[in-house]
């Protein structure tokens, strides 16, 4: 009988620590990591890794898996990135607590802020809990290809509390505070790790109505906070209001920390026209927060905050003209035969965007901005090819340019839009953002943003971009890279059980080719419930990875294991 379940042989050994790297074995068994170093013994598998790294499976803290973890086993993209934990229920949108009647009001939320269209939702969501104990229940029967972790959404609890009067512009009672309070409370001690809200306008239904969140002031985000102090436990994530001034923002972020007394993590961007450069500010109030003893973490993406468009995607240069939307509904071979005809194109382009949702209009206003994507990825294109220039450049208006760039490729023509931490065409603020010690790099928003969105690549583009293809001056050390994508994450959200490669914590791991990484253009995919698409973006490079000990993918191909199982706070190995 082998000695071991599985030994990794020959690597690269970076241990999440931010430590120097070792060459050496990592050996496995009964799920946890039992030997690192030279291992001798056998195993009943054995990879070799001889010239590749070894590490911690990466542990991302911003995804939105809530309703895809009901419905389906592979929490696809970001287990194809090299991710083994995630964290969901971010933004303050989720779907527990949640009274039968208040269903549709949830559905409609995760439609218009994170994009997954609810006919998916209607169909895939299974509804068997009322609670948020007994959703972390309901989660407790799944088995996937990664772990998740959840935390409780202030969209969600306010409408629970506070009913019809949730999307009103009412004030909550101290009643209804009290209970808020409560409920946070009794989510944490059932094992959520933190309770998340949003302060984002762009943050609304789809017919344009403003999160539930959005109508709350500090005293209510504040009763939040108490609720975690009152459970000792967990952490507060909560997206500032990216149009207010950073000077108005930071003082609530702190003043939740204060109350709460438990880490807070915010999503930090560089906005375009934010008064001043606020970013910069946030960075000075979160060294100043650590000096005085408190946690607080900017959440970072690694590069533009970015957007696409298509006509197989959810928004394109046309998506919201009267003649469009008679044909929305039709397969994307039939919009394509159909917006050939010289007639439609007509009437079309004589038509303006109706839309009840601004944040729609200004979506489709921003395609001017794009850049059309060919065969590869380009995350830091120049400007001379965006939509607009190239339709100058032709000597056509951009809606006479757009019409018909929609329509290459089959209609299946991908825009990218880089919106924030894009200044001046450089991503030099995002790796001044990346270089503090009090940021963490997030944001991937995996399970989420099915047809406008596609960033659960962020941890391949991470090691791709600021580790193997930096210039000299910017370059991030490969293991500070890899404890960013890790340990650091994994401290953040109190996970002390993985995040490291070290004898007695969970054997979670990746084998990974760093001269081989690549990303390629996402494609589109019919495979949610009632045929819902979406964006996948595959990765070379990642040779294998492995969750509790079982070799999950290989070279991008699922094995078919689904050793991941909801990790519940307090019940985390406390090893060293």
């Amino acid at each position: 009988m082998a000695q071991f379940d599985l030994i990794i042989r020959g690597g690269t050994i970076h241990d999440g620590t931010g430590a120097p790297p070792v060459l050496g074995d990592v050996a496995v068994k009964d799920g946890r990591i039992v030997a690192v170093g030279q291992v001798s013994g056998d195993a009943d598998q054995v990879i070799d890794a001889s010239g590749k790294i070894v590490t911690p499976g990466f542990v991302d803290v911003h995804t939105h898996f809530d309703g895809q973890v009901t419905w389906e086993n592979r929490l696809s993209p970001s287990s194809g990135h090299g991710v083994t934990t995630v964290v969901m229920g971010n933004c303050g949108v989720g779907f527990a607590p949640c009274r039968p009647d208040q269903r549709d009001t949830l559905v409609k939320l995760m439609e218009g802020i994170e994009d997954i269209p609810e006919v998916v939702m209607v169909e895939g969501l299974p509804w068997n809990w009322e609670t948020f104990p007994e959703y972390l229940d309901a989660l407790d029967q799944r088995r996937l290809d990664i772990d998740i972790a959840a935390q409780i959404p202030h969209s969600a609890l306010r409408v629970y509390v506070m009913g019809e009067r949730a999307a009103r512009k009412e004030p909550p009672t101290a009643e209804d505070l009290a209970a808020m309070r409560q409920l946070v409370a009794e989510g944490i001690r059932a094992g959520a790790f933190g309770v998340t809200t949003s302060r984002n306008v762009m943050h609304r239904t789809k017919a344009g109505d403003l999160a539930p969140s959005l109508y709350s002031d500090v005293d209510e985000l504040c009763a939040l906070a108490a609720g975690l102090n009152d459970a000792d436990a967990g952490v507060f994530q909560i997206i500032p209001a990216p149009a207010e001034p950073a000077e108005v923002e930071f003082p609530i972020l702190r003043q939740v920390a204060e109350k709460s007394g438990r880490p807070i993590s915010f999503t930090l961007l560089d906005v375009p026209n934010q008064p001043g450069e606020g970013w910069r500010y946030h960075l000075a109030g979160l060294e100043q927060a650590a000096r005085d003893g408190l946690t607080m973490r900017g959440q970072v993406a690694p590069r533009p905050v970015g957007m696409f468009f298509g006509l197989d995607l959810s928004l394109h240069h046309f998506s919201s003209h009267p003649s469009y939307k008679e044909i929305a509904h039709l397969p994307l071979a039939q919009r394509v035969a159909i917006m050939r005809d010289p007639a439609f194109k007509a009437k079309l382009l004589a038509e303006q965007p109706e839309d009840t949702n601004p944040t729609t209009l200004m979506l489709i206003a921003a395609f001017r901005g794009t850049y059309q994507w060919d065969d590869a990825p380009n995350y830091e294109p120049q400007r001379d090819d965006r939509v607009d220039a190239r339709a100058e450049a032709a000597g056509l208006s951009l809606d006479e340019y757009a019409y018909d760039a929609l329509l290459g490729h089959d209609g299946r023509a991908v825009f990218y839009l880089p919106a924030a931490n894009y200044t001046e065409g450089n991503l030099k603020s995002v790796r001044e953002m990346l270089g503090s010690p009090h940021t963490v790099m997030a944001l991937a928003d995996g399970g989420a943003h099915y047809g406008l969105i596609c960033d659960a690549s962020f941890p391949t583009y991470f090691l791709q971009r600021w580790v193997r293809d930096a210039a000299p001056d910017e370059q991030i050390d490969l293991a500070d890279a890899i404890a960013e994508l890790t340990g650091r994450t994994a401290a953040l959200i109190g996970m002390t059980d993985r995040g490291r490669i070290a004898v007695g914590l969970k054997a979670d791991l990746n084998v990974i080719d760093l001269d081989a990484l690549k990303l390629h253009v996402p494609t589109i995919e019919y495979d949610l419930p009632a045929g819902g698409k979406r964006m996948h973006q595959k990765a070379d490079g990642i040779v294998c990875t492995v969750v509790s000990g079982e070799v999950t993918y290989q070279g991008g191909v699922h094995t078919g294991a689904l050793p991941g199982r909801l990790v519940r706070r307090g019940e985390l190995a406390q090893a060293a």
